[in-house]
């Protein structure tokens, strides 16, 4: 049976040099990065070192730097720091985030009984400038604005500068998920006004299971997690040296590689929305991810022309034959709710209609994507 990976979004295949470079690392650095001896100070060394790689390429300090388990862990420390350490009491995000900052807030709003506002969005999932602007001057409170780059279903790609400017116009603290999009575009956090970004390793071909935190200097936040002095006492205990290395491999590779990589991947979203506006007429892309310019370049998600009975099966169908794609995040799996993002942009009619997210990477080719339309075109003509 062939077999089609489009589930870049959800997580990604892992690069060869990436995986060479951490089983290197499990071999030779294998002390405690704690420890003192020269095992422990060769570990130590090496974590630092991807410290600094990593902050050089995001024009950051290698203090700013906080390694984590992933995205999830990262917006929680975060938030919850701002609320408990920072005085923030009113939280500003919008309703299609990832739910590991809506939940966060929500939790935030019953233990500590903060504002919570959400921005208006328009038709298409774009949070408005002007309602971003009218809650930043609501009140004198103490505000964080937390507002994804790039949206893990729909792909948009919010104006992250003019938000990142409102808010330091309004001495307003800005965080955004950028799971999504670090190492997909390049990030430099003295251009952008922001205090806070996220990022997870395999959403770039890195391991599963860490990822970082930038936390501006002199934030103030302190630790999530208790213990020892690790991650310069942010985050207590021992660092997973090799899946730091793997994600600076991973990072490195990401970058030196983005232009090229970028512009295939690129190809291939644009080649498959030709196809399925070609083979599938009555589908409609949702938010702006049909759109090259106005949506990231490595997804799409399709509101597809199936009955409500071929809808149940869409997915099963997919999977029979070989296709791995998403009806939503990926961290909802398991939960008979349906995507609260498309729910927010969507008509009543449109929610009966199968959306799925398909989501590209250099590992595809348009062979796969022309075998993934045909599918889509056969089922639709059963």
């Amino acid at each position: 049976m062939k077999k089609v990976y489009l589930d870049n979004a959800a997580t990604t295949q892992i690069r060869a040099e990436v995986l060479e470079k951490m089983q290197d690392s499990l071999a030779n650095f294998y002390g405690n990065p704690s420890s003192t001896h020269s095992f422990g100070r060769s570990t130590k060394t090496a974590i630092e070192k991807a410290r600094k790689t990593i902050a050089k390429y995001l024009n950051a300090h290698p203090s700013e730097i906080i390694f984590t388990s992933g995205g999830t862990e990262a917006d929680n420390m975060i938030l919850r720091g701002a609320v408990r350490d920072l005085g923030v009491t009113t939280i500003i995000t919008s309703k299609i985030e990832h739910h590991a900052v809506l939940h966060t807030a929500e939790e935030l709003l019953q233990e500590y009984g903060i504002k919570l506002h959400f921005v208006d969005l328009d038709e298409f999932g774009n949070p408005k400038l002007s309602h971003i602007e009218e809650l930043l001057k609501q009140d004198a409170t103490k505000k964080l604005v937390s507002l994804m780059h790039v949206n893990n279903e729909i792909g948009n790609k919010i104006d992250i500068v003019s938000i990142g400017n409102l808010c330091r116009e309004n001495d307003v603290l800005f965080h955004s998920d950028t799971v999504q999009s670090v190492g997909h575009y390049p990030w430099d956090v003295q251009a952008v006004p922001i205090d806070f970004l996220t990022a997870a390793a395999h959403k770039f071909h890195g391991p599963k299971g860490v990822g970082f935190a930038y936390i501006k200097r002199n934030s103030g936040l302190r630790p999530l997690i208790y213990g020892g002095a690790q991650e310069r006492g942010f985050r207590a205990g021992t660092e997973a040296c090799h899946n730091i290395i793997g994600l600076e491999e991973a990072f490195v590779s990401a970058y030196d590689n983005l232009e090229k990589e970028k512009a295939y991947v690129e190809g291939l979203k644009k080649y498959f929305i030709e196809e399925v506006k070609t083979e599938l007429p009555s589908a409609k892309f949702n938010g702006y991810s049909g759109d090259m310019e106005k949506s990231t370049y490595s997804l799409v998600n399709v509101c597809l022309p199936y009955s409500p009975e071929k809808s149940l099966m869409l997915l099963f169908h997919l999977d029979i034959k070989g296709i791995a794609c998403s009806r939503g995040s990926a961290c909802q799996s398991g939960s008979d709710k349906g995507s609260h993002v498309l729910t927010e942009i969507l008509s009543e009619e449109e929610l009966k209609r199968p959306s799925v997210r398909f989501s590209f990477s250099k590992y595809n080719t348009k062979e796969e994507l022309d075998y993934v339309v045909g599918v889509l075109k056969e089922y639709a003509q059963d």
